[in-house]
Order: C-alpha cells, then sequence, then structure tokens
C-alpha cells in the first residue's frame, strides 16, 4: 500500500513538473530549411549569467541579412531562432546587473558584445573578439555568429546586459522609429560615414532596401547637397525620393553610372553600397518582375561605384559579403572571391570602407535625434504584424513584393 502511494505520489509530481516545462515555453520564429520558417514552441530563455537580463519582447524586425539564411545562402542548419533587431522590456536582472532594472524600456544593438576586448575598447563592437572564439563579432539570431538565440520570439536572453542595452523613454512612443536603433538606422548612418560624407557633398547610393533609404536619409540628415538612389523596385525609389529628397535611379532603364552622371554632370563625391553580394545585374534580362538569383554578379555595385565616384573619393561599403556562398553564380563567387575593377580603383585613387555597424557607435546619438523630432525613420516601416504572420512576410519581403520595405513583428 505504501510502495502505491508513493508511485502515485512520484507520478503526480512528474506530471505537475512536465506541466511546468509545457508552461515555460514560448513562440519564435524557427529556420526549418530554405525558404521554410514557422512559427515553433520553444523554452523560454533563462539568466544563464549574472550580467544577463531577460526580456518580454515588444517589438522585432525581419532584416535583409536574415533572407541570406532564409533562402538557403548560408551554413545554416534548422532550428534557429532567427531574430538580430530586438527591443522589448526588462523581466528578469541578473545579480551582476548595476544600470537595469525590471520594467526598463531597452533596444539592443544587433551586435553581441562583452565591453571590455581590446576592439570594444577602441568602439569596434561589431568585431568583439570575446563572444563568439574564433570569429570577430558576435550577434543575435545568426549563423557563425554565437550561441546567442534570435528576438523574433516572445522573450529573449541578453548577454553583458549593462553593456549591450540601450535604454528609451518609458511608455511606447516612438516604437516603430526606437526598433530601427537596432541595426538599419545606424547601418544606414554607418555607410554614410565609412564613404566619410561630408556637408555640401554629393553621394550615390546603391540598393533602395530599408539600409540604403536609412543611408539616403542619413545623408540628408548629414547635409548632403545631392542624393541618387539606385534601385528597380518602384515603390522603394518613391520613398527615397519622398523622404530622403533624393534622385531616384531605376537600373532597369539605363546603365545606373551614367544616368547618375548624366544628371549631376559628373562625377559624384561619394558613394554607398548598401546591396552586398546578392546584387543583381542590370545587363541580364529582367523577366517577370520577381526577384530572380539568377541575374546576380557579387561585383556589379562595387564596379559601378568604383565608375561612379570621382578621382579621390571614398566608399562606404555596408552591404553585406561573406566568405562564402553555397548558391553563389560561379566557383569564384562561392569562394567570397570577386571580380572587382580594383585597377581602376586604384587608377582613381579612391577610398573604401567596409565592415558591419558598430551599433553602439550611434545609437545613443540616433536615439536623441529622435526624441527631440530631429529624426523620424518609422517611414521605412510597411508593415507592422503579429509575430504568427512572420512565415508569411518573410515569403513576401524575399520576392521584394511593391510596398514591402520593413517589417516589424509583435509578438
Amino acid at each position: 500500500m505504501e510502495n502505491r502511494d508513493s508511485g502515485k505520489f512520484y507520478n503526480e509530481v512528474r506530471g505537475a513538473l512536465d506541466e511546468v516545462r509545457y508552461l515555460m515555453t514560448m513562440d519564435a520564429v524557427v529556420y526549418q530549411g530554405p525558404h521554410d520558417v514557422a512559427i515553433e514552441e520553444v523554452d523560454e530563455p533563462e539568466i544563464e549569467h549574472e550580467n544577463d537580463v531577460i526580456i518580454d519582447i515588444t517589438t522585432t524586425c525581419i532584416c535583409g541579412s536574415d533572407l541570406h539564411m532564409y533562402e538557403g545562402r548560408t551554413a545554416a542548419d534548422p532550428g534557429i531562432v532567427f531574430g538580430h533587431e530586438n527591443m522589448g522590456t526588462v523581466t528578469e536582472v541578473g545579480d551582476a546587473v548595476t544600470t537595469l532594472e525590471e520594467g526598463d524600456r531597452i533596444v539592443l544593438p544587433f551586435n553581441v558584445a562583452c565591453g571590455f576586448c581590446r576592439n570594444c575598447e577602441n568602439g569596434y563592437t561589431g568585431f568583439c573578439t570575446n563572444v563568439n572564439p574564433g570569429f570577430a563579432g558576435g550577434a543575435y539570431g545568426y549563423v557563425a555568429m554565437g550561441p546567442y538565440k534570435g528576438g523574433q520570439a516572445e522573450k529573449l536572453r541578453v548577454p553583458f546586459a549593462d553593456f549591450n542595452a540601450l535604454k528609451l523613454p518609458e511608455g511606447d512612443a516612438h516604437e516603430d522609429s526606437f526598433a530601427l536603433l537596432a541595426d538599419i538606422f545606424p547601418t544606414g548612418w554607418h555607410g554614410t560615414r565609412l564613404a566619410n560624407l561630408q556637408p555640401g557633398e554629393s553621394i550615390a547610393i546603391y540598393g533602395a532596401g530599408p539600409v540604403g533609404l536609412m543611408a539616403a536619409y542619413s545623408a540628408k540628415i548629414q547635409g548632403a547637397s545631392e542624393i541618387y538612389v539606385v534601385d528597380r523596385v518602384e515603390s522603394r525609389l518613391e520613398m527615397a525620393e519622398d523622404h530622403c529628397d533624393a534622385h531616384a535611379i531605376n537600373f532597369e532603364e539605363g546603365d545606373p553610372v551614367e544616368q547618375i552622371v548624366d544628371a549631376h554632370g559628373d562625377e559624384v563625391d561619394k558613394g554607398v553600397d548598401a546591396v552586398g553580394y546578392q546584387a543583381i545585374d542590370p545587363e541580364t534580362d529582367p523577366g517577370d518582375d520577381a526577384y530572380d538569383p539568377a541575374r546576380e554578379n557579387p561585383a556589379v555595385v562595387l564596379n559601378q561605384l568604383i565608375e561612379t565616384v570621382r578621382p579621390t573619393g571614398q566608399l562606404g561599403i555596408p552591404g553585406l559579403y561573406v566568405p562564402s556562398d553555397p548558391g553563389a553564380p560561379d566557383e569564384m563567387a562561392a569562394q567570397g572571391r570577386l571580380g572587382i575593377d580594383f585597377g581602376k580603383l586604384f587608377e582613381k585613387g579612391l577610398k573604401l570602407g567596409t565592415g558591419q555597424c558598430n551599433v553602439k557607435e550611434y545609437n545613443r546619438e540616433l536615439r536623441d535625434m529622435i526624441i527631440e523630432g530631429r529624426a523620424d525613420p518609422s517611414w521605412v516601416v510597411s508593415h507592422r504584424v503579429g509575430l504568427e504572420r512572420a512565415p508569411e512576410m518573410y515569403e513576401k519581403f524575399d520576392e521584394r513584393e511593391e510596398g514591402v520595405t520593413k517589417v516589424l513583428l509583435e509578438p
């Protein structure tokens, strides 16, 4: 009788524990394989180190960089929780955290950084050497960028929270604009700084995706005299005209270099590559309006910029390039090697800067510009939808559909 009672008690306890485990799960966007993400239940994050906090996600974004994994163009394995552009409210605080408390509203750089390695101390938080051993730089929810789960979910663990979190005003004001501080607004700004844009100078920006539009907007704020934005999606070019006072250049309608030089009367002072290695070659057959990977030429934008920018000008290259690409159009590009017109670059004495954005270098000032009404990048947001619609929105964004520029997810 006693054994039967103890067995019953054991089963009840085990059932209760199973129920607790079930209750400690959350919905998240999980990579299944090429062109396939799904909403799955995953374990909620927990405090793992004393310098962690846990946040309830209020807004997380789909990024163009997510599409590289989504399309199967990386070594990402199924099971990754996506999402490196995150903001939310602190719900749990590690014992060593000193500047944050429950209820704080924060936005996170996509960079995960320690704050005390040599690169972090010098401001290069995108190249932290401690958070991802063997690789310079870490990020949430991205292949090869460390063990950090993404925030396209209900909750997120934030490591080195005192350093990585940027506090925001209480409430929900500027939610869309603040969400863009995680990546695209600082990254667009970064592109202009890599190019060393000065007030009164002219600039050409290749790519009118979210980062390209933010680069054009940043150029406007910084006092560029003329801004040219190159793309093929009319709705994006219209946004560049309406919000950035830019001249729209559709590369399907003619050589973009010739269009810019004709309109400007000469080569421009500075240039930004906001496209990266999945650039479309204008000389290929456009076919229908759908994005076609067969039209890619990974070096085409770099070579167009070399032609577009005047001698002794400068190029900023925040567009993503990778050391290997399983879906590359040729064997050389698959190894991250591109046919760049380096001789022309040398002949013109051009300088260039590249690398992912050190978000913390810019996000505090950009936050304050938003608060004071000096900047409002929220115009780039085309959709704010529930987390459950993520698979649908990934498909639309991947197809470069008209009217789909920046998608925010709300768990």
